[in-house]
């Protein structure tokens, strides 16, 4: 499960393999969720709402690299770390 970025106490990661639509995985303390990259929407799961609007706040500025880490990791298993929220 590679890690991309952590802020804030908030964790992102996706899978190897995982299912369609493209997304990505958040977790924070209790709370886990899944984001849809194309248009930042919440798949699965909960999260407070401040977090969830770091997380889409973060989101909005990597989505780019977001989109080309879920390419890599499905094809060859490889990602780059994405710069977290400061």
């Amino acid at each position: 499960m590679p890690e991309l970025s952590r802020f804030l106490g908030i964790i992102v990661y996706m899978y190897f393999n995982d299912h369609n639509p493209p997304h990505f995985h958040v977790e924070y303390g209790e709370y886990e969720a899944s984001i849809t990259i194309s248009n930042l929407s919440l798949l699965e799961g909960d999260l407070p709402s401040r977090i969830l609007g770091y997380v889409i706040e973060w989101s909005s500025l990597h989505k780019q690299e977001l989109m080309e880490d879920w390419n890599m990791i499905q094809t060859v298993g490889k990602y780059f770390k994405i710069k977290p929220l400061v």
